[in-house]
């Protein structure tokens, strides 16, 4: 039996294999009008066709929890009803493919009022340009020389921002969502909260690690209190800003260290599963992306913790993503650029390690 293809339950959900569907940014949703954030027909088929390939947790793009709070115009959010209808298509369809239907819900923070990746290589948009709007993040620090200086949020500002991701969270289980995903990392909001490199601040919400921790856990908290007991809970961390621990960079980011510390507490406070990423906080952080690179971070945080992992990054073969799982390295392999490659890679990969393919009865005959 493939350890890959073998189901997994969290909490009371039972998802039918570990092999996962990453969180990637379509740029395609309306800047505007009623459909503003709204999922549309290309959602539905890039997500729709990860089901029928077999794949079996799907995670939607990042969702904003406020238009302030989307990476640019053109992304996903879930702040009104209108969204939540889109969505429930969606998810209605995935779940008849036997697939488990889960989202992200996120803030962009600074890196906020962008363009799509393919319009000048996803450079800012300046507030009053186009689409753009002032990004806000908790220390007035731009994200590089070419972006908007964010307005510092204040405690009231944080506080409100903390009730988004509640309702947000209401509205995806409104959506037909099984599994929420709190997003902490690559450079966005909860991420440059936790990290010293981007939190500046000298109140309860900066400095000490208990500080820089404080906005992530009353995340958490708001999030637990409105999902359902029987509903597992995801966050997504960048394990490394890539800093502290490069012995050629003098500059003092989150680390490995703490992510291990953090991942203790975030089970304490009823996280199922922390979806291990690395950087995007630095826009020059030394970085050598090879396969398998971030996959020592998920390991770590499993052993030392006993929290589930997920595995993120280069994964692109079926015997790579088996000998993950198989060795307890993580729990579940999560796919990116590999699942916009090959949509049915998991049935590819299910006849490759001797599973059982999933296969939609309309396509049996082939």
């Amino acid at each position: 039996m493939s350890a890959l293809f073998e189901p997994i339950t969290l909490r009371q959900l039972t998802i039918p294999n570990r092999l996962w569907m990453a969180p990637m940014c379509q740029y395609s949703a309306a800047p505007e009008g009623p459909e503003q954030g709204a999922p549309n027909d290309w959602h539905f088929q890039h997500l729709a066709a990860r089901a029928v390939g077999g794949t079996g947790l799907i995670i939607t793009e990042a969702a904003a929890v406020s238009p302030e709070g989307r990476i640019s115009p053109y992304d996903l959010g879930l702040w009104n009803d209108t969204q939540v209808a889109a969505f429930r298509r969606i998810t209605d369809f995935i779940k008849a493919q036997g697939s488990v239907a889960g989202i992200q819900i996120a803030h962009a923070g600074r890196k906020a009022s962008t363009e799509r990746t393919w319009v000048d290589r996803g450079a800012p948009i300046a507030p009053g340009e186009g689409y753009g709007w002032r990004p806000v993040a908790p220390s007035a620090v731009a994200f590089d020389g070419k972006s908007t200086e964010p307005a510092e949020l204040s405690v009231a500002e944080i506080k409100e921002i903390v009730e988004q991701f509640a309702a947000t969270a209401r509205r995806a289980l409104d959506a037909g969502f099984q599994v929420a995903e709190i997003h902490g990392a690559h450079g966005y909001l909860i991420n440059e909260f936790l990290s010293p490199f981007t939190n500046r601040r000298t109140d309860e919400y900066g400095g000490s690690y208990e500080n820089r921790v404080r906005f992530a856990l009353e995340v958490v908290d708001a999030v637990r209190a409105v999902w359902p007991e029987d509903l597992p809970l995801f966050f997504r961390i960048s394990a490394t800003d890539w800093l502290t621990e490069n012995p050629e960079d003098g500059r003092e980011g989150w680390t490995a260290d703490e992510t291990v510390r953090f991942a203790a507490e975030l089970k304490a406070h009823g996280v199922d599963l922390l979806d291990t990423s690395t950087g995007g906080n630095a826009p020059d952080a030394k970085i050598e992306a090879v396969p398998n690179y971030q996959v020592p971070f998920a390991a770590r945080v499993k052993k030392e913790t006993g929290l589930p992992v997920g595995a993120v990054g280069l994964i692109t073969e079926a015997q790579q993503a088996e000998k993950i799982v198989a060795d307890g390295e993580a729990d579940a392999v999560l796919l990116g650029r590999e699942l916009l490659r090959s949509p049915y890679f998991a049935q590819q990969a299910a006849r490759e390690l001797g599973a059982d393919p999933h296969v939609a009865q309309q396509y049996h005959r082939a």
